[in-house]
């Protein structure tokens, strides 16, 4: 008998490409989402469109089976575009907010075997992150808690209601902290986009000789992790005994001068880079591994250049299929 499924937010990005992987493993797979998968076909068995924040959607698509495994990673978010111009903080926190306090109290009354959710490096302090050089992300320093976005507040708020859930009622939890995620299929444009994706889109599109923006001064720090490392600690998470929270990203930092030089050099073009003024969250991000590796006996391997030498390679196909003459 196949094990059973559940991905809520099986439309987006992480979403489509963890459907993918578990179907791979032989699972029965239902996905969720207000959308189907923007640049492939739904893999998953079933597909059902439909809003999470309706607890009548949530009751009917967790009443007909028993699953044993629940994937949340349905949110209200994006890139910094969308997320640190604060123009999105009240409907950020009340629709990702009313999915989780939805779902978690579904897989309680449902007896669901297991359930994932998809945290963020977002939850870290700001304080910790000043220095672009030395930021600080153990799993250890979330508290005092001072995230430096309303979408952090409320991945942290849901962090404490899942090991709520699992103190008081015992549901089995595993919560990933992750960093940054990127890879080919994933949001590119429209204000959503994270920096990498934005940043191989602006190259793609550019002529060569000519320039493109980037947001600030460029040296503010990140680690971005490639999609398929991410959906590797995502199960060996969810195959272990340890709940977490833990951090799932990379440790190879960058500026982001220094991630728009290397996708130039991708691309091979000759492009040079204007400083404008743009939303920038934290000046200091990086993952801490230390846990991950304790824990799991595992940490990402691959290089940034590798995950970026793909991702560059279908988004300039993409951008090249809307603007043919660009």
């Amino acid at each position: 008998m196949n094990k059973k499924a559940l991905v809520c937010g099986a439309g987006g990005f992480i979403g489509s490409h963890l459907v993918r992987r578990l179907k791979a493993e032989g699972f029965w797979v239902r996905g969720v989402d207000l959308k189907y998968p923007e640049f492939g076909p739904a893999e998953a068995d079933e597909f059902v469109i439909g809003d999470l924040r309706d607890q009548r959607l949530c009751e009917r698509i967790t009443a007909d089976a028993r699953f044993d495994e629940l994937y949340q990673l349905a949110a209200d978010m994006g890139g910094a575009g969308f997320v640190f111009t604060g123009s999105h903080d009240a409907e950020i926190m009340h629709n990702s907010a009313t999915i989780n306090l939805n779902m978690v109290e579904r897989a309680r009354l449902t007896g669901v075997s297991q359930l994932f959710f998809s945290s963020s490096a977002c939850i870290y302090p700001e304080y910790n992150q000043l220095d672009p050089a030395n930021p600080k992300c153990s799993e250890d320093s979330a508290y005092p808690a001072a995230p430096d976005s309303d979408y952090g507040w409320e991945k942290l708020f849901s962090e404490r209601l899942y090991l709520a859930y699992n103190r008081n009622y015992g549901l089995n939890v595993r919560i990933a902290r992750l960093h940054n995620i990127f890879g080919p299929e994933g949001t590119w444009q429209g204000g959503r986009e994270k920096a990498p994706a934005a940043l191989c889109r602006k190259v793609a599109a550019a002529p060569d000789g000519g320039e493109i923006e980037i947001w600030g001064d460029g040296q503010q720090t990140r680690s971005f992790l490639y999609i398929d490392e991410c959906l590797e600690g995502m199960r060996r998470l969810m195959n272990s005994d340890f709940m977490g929270p833990v951090n799932i990203g990379s440790e190879e930092m960058v500026t982001i001068n220094g991630l728009a030089m290397m996708i130039i050099e991708i691309a091979g073009k000759d492009l040079r880079l204007r400083h404008v003024t743009g939303p920038l969250g934290v000046r200091g991000r990086n993952s801490d591994n230390r846990l991950l590796r304790e824990r799991l006996s595992w940490a990402p391997a691959s290089s940034l250049k590798d995950g970026l030498v793909k991702t560059y390679a279908w988004i300039k196909q993409e951008v090249e299929r809307l603007s043919p003459a660009a």
